[in-house]
């Protein structure tokens, strides 16, 4: 059968069939060299995993719907560099399992909050964000600090996030209940909030 523009465009099959080939050809060509370059696959210099607090802390902000409204991806253009900081790199990612990127701002993109804030401030924008935000539509989270944890599931954690490659070592997911029993899920996230961004910085 000899194809020509015509048929395959009045031909709802053959139509279908092409598009899916053309689109899958060219996400293979565009996705598959990512997956060996040192930049998207290598964790930026003195970078180091989750403690086994930020970790609790991590699934917190993502129970809570936190990334829904916060994205964690700096672009690269000036409005963004000069709000946020450097733009975000896919190496600050390596080991995170979700990534957290996106692109949907309804508060500020939290990759570089790092150290940017006090843990009091973070404390009472938690308990209640217009004591620190007045214009912020942003829900209280009060209950967060009286959420106690008691770290029975985070060894498990360690060892699934181990098996995808991330850097756990045995003393690290031996003493990770220990670590987060007795914290609060406001400690918990808190820890995470203030360790974002820090690697890019040389600091973690």
């Amino acid at each position: 059968m000899s194809f020509t523009h015509e048929k395959i465009e009045t031909s709802m099959p053959w139509l279908v069939v092409l598009v899916v080939l053309v689109v899958s050809v060219g996400g293979l060509v565009e996705i598959l060299p990512l997956f060996f370059q040192k930049s998207t696959t290598e964790p930026l210099p003195g970078m180091h995993p989750y403690t086994a607090l930020q970790l609790e802390g991590r699934d917190i902000y993502i129970r809570e719907g936190c990334s829904n409204c916060h994205s964690q991806m700096i672009r690269p253009f000036r409005a963004e560099t000069e709000r946020y900081g450097h733009f975000s790199v896919a190496a600050e990612s390596v080991w995170d399992h979700p990534f957290l990127w996106g692109s949907k701002r309804t508060g500020p993109d939290l990759a570089r909050v790092g150290g940017r804030y006090s843990d009091d401030w973070h404390r009472a924008h938690l308990n209640n964000p217009r004591d620190v935000v007045p214009e912020s539509n942003m829900p209280g989270y009060p209950f967060l600090a009286t959420s106690v944890l008691d770290g029975k599931d985070t060894p498990a954690k360690m060892r699934a996030l181990r098996t995808v490659g991330v850097p756990y070592t045995d003393a690290d997911v031996a003493g990770s209940s220990a670590a987060v029993a007795g914290k609060t899920e406001q400690e918990a996230l808190i820890a995470y909030l203030q360790g974002l961004g820090l690697a890019l910085k040389g600091v973690n």
